[in-house]
């Protein structure tokens, strides 16, 4: 299967696989309030924290905690295993064909090749067809020109840390609007600790109307599986 290169470089070109999290505050101090009006997301997310010190906003404060740690050990997740843009895309397509039948699966083949889409499965079954359709989804992502669009590269210590912080923000924001809008896979991605990797496939799945899929009939899905692989 693919490898995770075009994440990891780009973790790495935003210094985020160095960065620890659970410390990052303490190396910012008051150089950060300088920084929220520039800054956005990242500045304005280190303040929250903030919150830690007052009972009244505790939840928010351990809410951010909860997303740093699970963005954290997604990182830690694409350093090990395989590709991770590849797993989401799976368990996607997963979640869409699991309750099709045969004759359903067969309708979406014959409408992606009238549209001159072929998806090479070796079996016509949920499982064996959401592999196929998710391997030919990867192998035409080009990750990198979506990862350049999402940020620019961190510039200077204290702007490389709300930068990451900015990032996790975004990445927190992504998979709240997820939740939201598909929770049966937001909790496919939850149980595998991915959720907070969506950010990285959200703009294919919004130019494809990709969330659409859950209430889709199989001809509105064969036709967000062209708009995902063009």
């Amino acid at each position: 299967m693919y490898n995770n290169n075009e994440v990891i470089n780009y973790l790495q070109a935003n210094k985020i696989l160095a960065l620890k999290l659970d410390h990052a505050v303490s190396a910012v101090g008051e150089q950060v309030r300088n920084q929220v009006d520039t800054l956005g997301k990242g500045a304005t997310r280190l303040l929250y924290y903030t919150s830690c010190f007052t009972d009244e906003y505790n939840d928010v404060c351990q809410q951010q905690k909860t997303e740093d740690l699970r963005f954290r050990n997604a990182v830690i997740r694409i350093i090990q295993h395989g590709d991770v843009v590849y797993e989401m895309l799976r368990i996607y397509f997963e979640e869409i064909f699991k309750y099709k039948t045969n004759a359903q699966l067969e309708h979406i083949k014959k409408a992606l090749m009238a549209a001159n889409v072929h998806i090479a499965a070796s079996t016509l079954t949920g499982a064996g067809y959401a592999l196929a359709v998710a391997t030919s989804v990867r192998i035409g992502l080009n990750l990198s020109m979506q990862l350049s669009a999402i940020t620019g590269r961190a510039a200077g210590t204290v702007a490389g840390v709300v930068a990451t912080y900015g990032l996790v923000q975004k990445a927190a924001d992504s998979a709240r609007r997820l939740h939201v809008q598909y929770p049966a896979y937001y909790s496919a991605l939850y149980m595998q600790q991915l959720e907070m990797m969506y950010f990285l496939i959200e703009p294919l799945f919004e130019r494809a109307g990709a969330l659409e899929a859950q209430w889709s009939s199989d001809s509105g899905i064969a036709n967000i599986i062209t708009r995902m692989i063009r």
